[in-house]
């Protein structure tokens, strides 16, 4: 190793929420622990207009490395959701899936929270062990018998026994590992914006399964929602040439008025949607977590959620593993993280691909099916319950997701 290398116990690339959750948790658990945090752009985030679901079992993580109360002022509680189903020209919207209260004495089963209120709280939980570098670029990642050397493209070069690739869709790490993916365009894009409206929420939110896909409404503080709007990339492109009062009235339209008129539409920020899994999650003495590793539609709420899983398992087996005074980047403990997230990863992604390809569509017949089943599902009181307490997070076995401080 050269003089020159700056030596790390661990390197994560990208500092968005899933990567920089990964540094406080071990941070907060490894006293003296040195991490290296590396994003291509600034790490204090700019405006970011949207919010994120945070799940009940993502909360408890949140409290148990201390970063949940920097979030919650600004947080609302979803302590009911309504599921509509409607053709492209009806006017009735009856709700078939409907579910209130607490996961738990006092707990909703999702919070609301803005995203720039995420990553902030996040950046000041950090600790002098981490050193946080962005914008930078990532251009070589070498790994070795017993460390991985990463390349910047201002010539720093950075060592450490582990680097871990949190760095999105489009990873730089899952590239130069030659990890390879499978993907699937789904022929949609994602619009997100927020809105103010004339009535009062209720810390409902409520999810539209329209032709063109799920359109969704998020609580937020005060009269204000976030939309989750899937379409046609066809319809998508007309919609982002609409003036704001033309795209209020059709919101005003798509939600059955159920939130009075729409006041105020920030700007549409619009993407395409596609599924993506790597066909490896780790590699030589390389992990990938979050979106790096998958990639699912967004209508279940759980994209951020599927990567604090991530975070959980491999923060669990790390921390573990520099107690000890292991080596991090073991070929066992990385097929262990691998195993423990494979199965619950590859059965979102298959739920979230068939719910979109089921609800997506105007066909009656399959209007019908899924209809029935959404009702059953409603007067199953076990199944709901059950259902409702998956989606929370509650039923996962990682420590950090129960509330448990590693």
């Amino acid at each position: 190793m050269s003089a020159n290398t700056e030596r790390f116990d661990l390197i994560i690339v990208g500092g968005g929420p899933v990567g920089l959750s990964l540094a406080a948790s071990i941070e907060a658990s490894v006293r003296g622990a040195r991490i290296a945090v590396l994003d291509r752009r600034a790490i204090a985030p700019a405006g970011d207009p949207r919010a994120s679901a945070i799940a009940a079992g993502v909360r408890r993580l949140f409290e148990a490395i201390g970063v949940w109360n920097g979030m919650a002022t600004g947080a609302s509680p979803v302590n009911a959701m309504t599921i509509t189903d409607s053709g492209g020209s009806d006017i009735s919207r009856p709700a078939l899936l409907s579910f209130s209260g607490d996961v738990a004495p006092g707990e909703p089963f999702a919070h609301m929270v803005p995203n720039t209120d995420i990553s902030h709280a996040l950046i000041a939980a950090l600790g002098p062990g981490t050193t946080a570098l962005g914008p930078v670029e990532v251009v070589d990642i070498v790994p070795g018998p017993n460390s991985v050397r990463v390349a910047l493209a201002e010539g720093r070069v950075l060592d450490a026994p582990l680097v871990v690739g949190a760095d999105g869709k489009g990873s730089t790490v899952r590239s130069l590992a030659g990890i390879k993916t499978f993907t699937r365009a789904y022929g949609q894009n994602g619009l997100v914006t927020t809105i103010t409206h004339e009535r009062a929420h209720e810390a409902t939110a409520y999810q539209h399964f329209r032709p063109g896909g799920p359109f969704a409404s998020l609580p937020l503080p005060g009269r204000r929602s976030s939309l989750v709007w899937t379409e046609t990339a066809k319809r998508a492109q007309e919609l982002a040439g609409w003036s704001s009062d033309a795209l209020a009235r059709e919101i005003e339209t798509v939600t059955g008025g159920v939130l009075g008129a729409i006041e105020a539409v920030d700007p549409i920020q619009s993407y395409p949607l596609s599924l993506l899994v790597a066909r490896r999650f780790v590699g030589q003495r390389l992990a990938l977590v979050g979106d790096a590793a998958h990639v699912i539609h967004p209508l279940a709420g759980q994209g951020l959620n599927l990567g604090m899983k991530d975070v959980a398992a491999l923060a669990e087996l790390v921390v573990a593993a520099m107690r000890r005074g292991q080596d991090i980047g073991a070929p066992a403990l990385l097929a262990r993280y691998e195993r423990m997230r494979g199965f619950d990863t590859g059965l979102m992604a298959l739920a979230t691909d068939g719910l979109n390809g089921l609800f997506s569509n105007d066909m009656g017949v399959l209007r019908a099916v899924r209809d029935l089943g959404l009702s059953a599902v409603d007067r199953v009181g076990p199944l709901k319950t059950g259902f409702i307490r998956h989606a929370a997070g509650l039923e996962s076995r990682l420590g950090l997701v129960r509330g448990r401080a590693l």
